[in-house]
């Protein structure tokens, strides 16, 4: 699959989701998780085809609507993080 190909199947894909949100189906947490790939992932094809300045803001709006979704996740790795760090102090607990 060459790259015109891979675009147009996103443009589908996100044509496709769009109707489906249009008729009433709800899907815009899908959306909202795929967008940034998306953007991403196209602005990586448009560096690679020479086209860098739409590349880049491509990439770069991408990566903006990601940081939510990591903040997510890092504030979760950041809470089990705290939850073995205080187990292990108790365990390490040295009675005297």
């Amino acid at each position: 699959m060459n790259g015109k190909s891979a675009l147009g199947a996103v443009l589908v894909a996100l044509g496709g989701l769009m109707v489906l949100k249009f008729l009433g189906i709800n899907l815009g947490w899908i959306i909202s998780l795929l967008m940034p790939f998306i953007l991403i992932g196209l602005g990586f094809v448009g560096l690679k085809n020479n086209s860098k300045i739409i590349g880049s803001v491509l990439v770069a709006v991408g990566a903006i609507m990601l940081l939510p979704h990591l903040f997510g996740i890092v504030s979760l790795l950041l809470a089990i993080g705290l939850i073995v760090w205080g187990v292990s102090m108790f365990r390490n607990k040295r009675h005297v």
